[in-house]
């Protein structure tokens, strides 16, 4: 099964879909490549896509995420034990007891996640990076890009109320195919005003912003 066998929708709304299970969860299932961007990237966030993203399990899937520079504390600190080759030789049950977080630790080992951090370099960039892409890819050349969403909010119990317009490659060939270069432009740091770093040299160079209080609810 493909992307292209989803009943997939043109646009989920919060009023009248649910995001996540109708939509997110499907794609994420069906595809063995997510390229997203996120303005916040919380550890949960990053543990639940892992854990909806079926190909994972048989060492095929691939995640690749840049996010703004801003996190919790405790995001920021797991997020470094997770990508950083110091703790990964021996980081165990010393370390993480959640198995969300463990089976987590072994896609990051085994090369599957890729994080990327955006941060503006501009005066015309007041704030931080909050571009709203999002590609899936599966093995049958299908992709399905959307936009309109900051992130994924996973929690069960309280959520965004948001709205996503989804585009296919088979219906839609040349939105996608831009919003696909647009990605490449990010990851490749070949997008004006901002600069794109790998997480851990934005980590070790003191690029990040951390607090207690961001409030991410993802």
């Amino acid at each position: 099964m493909g992307l292209k066998d989803i009943n997939l929708k043109e646009e989920y709304r919060s009023d009248v879909d649910d995001i996540i299970a109708e939509f997110f969860f499907p794609c994420l299932s069906n595809c063995i490549q997510y390229d997203r961007c996120v303005n916040y990237l919380s550890i949960q966030t990053l543990a639940t896509i892992s854990m909806a993203f079926d190909n994972f399990n048989s060492g095929k899937a691939k995640l690749r995420m840049i996010t703004g520079h801003r996190f919790k504390i405790e995001d920021l600190n797991l997020l470094t034990k997770l990508f950083s080759e110091k703790f990964t030789k021996s980081f165990d049950g010393k370390f993480i007891k959640n198995s969300k977080i463990q089976k987590l630790q072994d896609i990051v080992n085994n090369g599957q996640i890729e994080l990327k951090i955006a941060i503006p370099n501009s005066e015309q960039i007041t704030d931080a990076f909050s571009e709203r892409i999002g590609i899936f890819k599966d093995d049958k050349d299908g992709q399905v890009a959307f936009t309109g969403t900051s992130k994924e909010s996973f929690s069960s119990q309280t959520r965004d109320f948001e709205s996503v317009d989804v585009f296919t490659s088979w219906n839609d060939k040349t939105r996608v195919e831009r919003k696909m270069k647009d990605f490449e432009k990010l990851w490749n740091n070949k997008t004006k005003y901002v600069d794109v770093w790998d997480f851990m040299y934005a980590e070790e160079n003191n690029l990040l912003k951390y607090s207690s209080k961001w409030v991410t609810h993802v």
